[in-house]
């Protein structure tokens, strides 16, 4: 069974996933890898399941999250509080010894004689003593609370004492859940009916059978089941008979080879670092966990830093890997653009590996991205040659483009039924007379007298001064190179891959020559975003997570693929880019770039015009302003001086007169020159944006923890 709880029949599919021809069965536990991180299994996945995950603001790493209140509570400084605290205890002491010893008469005694009889009165008399203690202790216990009260013996209490030693400690062990409400019994299943498999599943993970990604995999099948895709007879079957190993990824997979960062499949997060305890933090932020997952990158991601701010150790190589664990359990296909040898996970981790350029490469690339329509094949290759070559403003397009391409993809693949491999689509587009000559009588041939006349306005245009023929011919020299000559291959030889098969939980890594080739890299990136965009909003189920993540974006920007990207939110996928600097970008793109992404991140090192851009994006917000003039005052009495030590002892600072002055006033959430110089190093300046629509500001995370 797949990760939706169905038998894999996708081996007519035209771009099949590929798997092993026998593959080995896997054992009920596989081995864990000594060089990565403990896995939650055992009694440890069990305290990972049952850990609350409190609803939060976007961003907040749920897994045991204790939120705090939106405002910052005002604090009495230690030194301040504790004289205060001892000063308010002698104050008692005094009042208790100057009524003890009589010195303020014996005022305080009356109601005791008027409640005790006479008889009681004398001395030595057993119940005498104890009344009358017992009312000394109630006249100290009202003193000390007043005293108390007034000293602050209570947030003393909470900032130094044992409520203070809990919170260093760790929070405290959380009682075990009800057996209806504990998620380890698999509460939903036994709703359903399904009690033995809740059984099976519950039996495993309590043995140390189960792991995170198979209870996030096993829950995405349930999900299949409830939605009625798939039968409960057979889910069941397949759960009573491999129990956490059911409904395994088509890779047989049940976990990755490493894991770097710190993954919770419960939710989808992934987490990246610690909120900075900074006054430009929001109070309710400060120092807690920040966190990606779906519901985030749906709205796509931007981040902009220099080379060594951390763009793929800290960003990219986390969200790769906590998408490829969503891909084992079914949720997520994805697939990650990068330079050979960029650090974007071992080759283990990825059901298919591209690397184009690299004569050991067992799969090719789609270059017409899987589809038999010449006119859409067309629009993607356009922008993929000469996308970067159109006019930068939002509403431009490569149109012309398109048209010359469909022009001879047509009539090419109505004679060969295949479209033209790189050295025929090359001599197409250069006129050369022979390919021309042949394609045209195959058409006459064939009596396709509509795609006749598509050839004779492609060769009357190859004429013309202004044909874009000849720039598209250029382009397509870039891959008419010896180092790619075993690649994009369109006779059905190679093993092409195309994003058609996105949709099914697949995991792909493409690796691009930039050694070299660096031109031909850059349009490659386009490539593969034109067929993300194009083949993404097709999907028939969109329940299924898809997100393509580039790791250097530069020359990859244009206006299709920002209106490509912004279509995404609405088909059930993201992408991430990362760019070395903005300038990499056209200014007229610059603007709806950063409006298409709902997640931008801005790293350690940004120069003071980038830092502009995000400042502007990111607007302004009304603040609260104190102007405070201190003005010292000078005692001329002695008195006045022995109280102003006294002050100075208290508080710790010289006796002043205060003048406050409150205002609102408007102010960039974040600076350009803030951005360029006040985030350090292993820092990073994010705001977030969720499909709901609900946004957390920017905020200072230190990506190191």
């Amino acid at each position: 069974m797949d990760s939706d709880g169905t038998r894999d029949t996708r081996g007519t599919h035209a771009n099949p996933v590929p798997r092993p021809a026998t593959p080995p069965d896997p054992p009920a536990v596989p081995p864990r890898p000594t060089h990565a991180p403990a896995h939650p299994d055992g009694s440890a996945f069990l305290a990972w399941l049952r850990t609350t995950r409190p609803e939060a603001a976007p961003g907040v790493w749920r897994f045991g999250h204790q939120p705090r209140p939106e405002e910052e509570p005002e604090q009495i400084p230690a030194r301040q509080l504790l004289t205060g605290a001892l000063i308010a205890f002698l104050v008692g002491w005094l009042i208790w010894s100057l009524l003890w010893n009589g010195y303020l008469g014996g005022w305080w005694l009356l109601p005791l004689y008027a409640m005790i009889p006479d008889s009681w009165a004398e001395p030595h008399s057993f119940g005498a003593v104890v009344v009358v203690y017992a009312y000394y202790v109630i006249i100290a216990l009202i003193i000390m609370i007043g005293v108390g009260r007034l000293g602050r013996w209570s947030e003393i209490w909470r900032r130094f004492g044992p409520p203070a030693w809990r919170r260093t400690t760790g929070p405290a062990a959380q009682r075990p859940p009800a057996p209806e409400q504990d998620p380890a019994e698999w509460p939903a299943l036994r709703a359903a009916g399904a009690v033995d498999a809740a059984d099976r599943l519950a039996a495993d993970a309590r043995t140390g059978l189960m792991r995170d990604v198979d209870h996030a995999r096993i829950a995405r099948a349930w999900q299949g089941v409830r939605s009625g895709r798939h039968s409960l007879a057979t889910f069941t079957g397949a759960v009573l008979k491999d129990g956490a190993a059911a409904c395994l990824h088509p890779s047989g997979e049940r976990d990755l080879p490493t894991r770097l960062a710190r993954h919770d499949l419960l939710t989808g997060q992934v987490r990246l670092g610690t909120t900075a305890d900074d006054a430009r933090n929001p109070y309710a932020y400060r120092g807690t966990g920040l966190a990606l997952g779906p519901d985030l990158l749906g709205t796509s991601l931007l981040a902009v830093g220099p080379a060594g701010s951390g763009k793929t150790g800290t960003v990219v190589r986390p969200l790769a890997e906590s998408l490829c664990l969503q891909a084992l359990a079914g949720r997520a296909a994805v697939v990650v653009v990068g330079a050979a040898g960029a650090g974007l996970g071992p080759a283990e981790a990825y059901d298919v590996v591209v690397r184009i350029g690299n004569p050991e490469s067992v799969y090719d690339l789609d270059l017409y991205g899987g589809t038999t329509d010449p006119d859409e094949a067309a629009a993607v290759l356009a922008e993929a040659l000469v996308g970067d070559l159109a006019d930068p403003h939002p509403g431009s397009d490569s149109r012309r483009s398109t048209t010359v391409l469909a022009q001879l993809l047509g009539p090419f693949r109505a004679v060969h039924d295949r479209f033209p491999s790189v050295p025929e689509l090359r001599q197409l587009l250069d006129g050369a007379p022979g390919p021309l000559a042949a394609l045209r009588t195959a058409l006459q041939d064939a009596g396709q007298e509509p795609l006749l006349r598509e050839l004779d306005a492609r060769e009357r245009q190859m004429g013309h001064p202004g044909d874009v023929g000849g720039v598209l011919a250029d382009r397509v020299a870039l891959l008419d190179r010896p180092a790619f000559a075993g690649f994009f291959d369109t006779s059905g030889q190679s093993r092409p891959f195309s994003l058609k098969a996105l949709d099914h939980p697949v995991r792909v890594r493409i690796d691009l020559p930039e050694r070299g080739h660096a031109d031909a890299s850059r349009m490659l990136a386009r490539l593969v975003l034109a067929q993300f965009t194009a083949s993404v909003p097709a999907r028939e189920d969109r329940s299924l997570f898809a997100c393509l993540i580039l790791d250097d974006a530069t020359g990859v920007v244009t206006p299709e693929a920002v209106r490509g990207i912004q279509r995404l939110r609405s088909a059930g996928a993201g992408a991430v880019l990362t760019l070395r600097t903005l300038d990499d970008v056209p200014r007229p793109l610059r603007g709806p770039l950063l409006g298409a992404t709902g997640c931008r991140v801005a790293l350690s090192g940004l120069t003071p015009w980038d830092g502009q851009d995000f400042a502007e994006v990111w607007g302004k917000e009304w603040t609260e302003t104190r102007d405070v003039t201190d003005r010292q005052i000078i005692a001329e009495t002695p008195a006045g001086k022995a109280v102003h030590m006294l002050r100075r002892v208290i508080t710790g600072k010289a006796p002043t007169a205060r003048a406050v002055t409150v205002r609102q006033v408007e102010r960039e959430r974040w600076s350009a020159s803030e951005l360029a110089h006040g985030v350090p190093p292993g820092h990073a300046v994010l705001s977030l944006t969720n499909l709901k629509g609900e946004h957390a500001p920017p905020l200072l995370v230190d990506l190191r923890d």
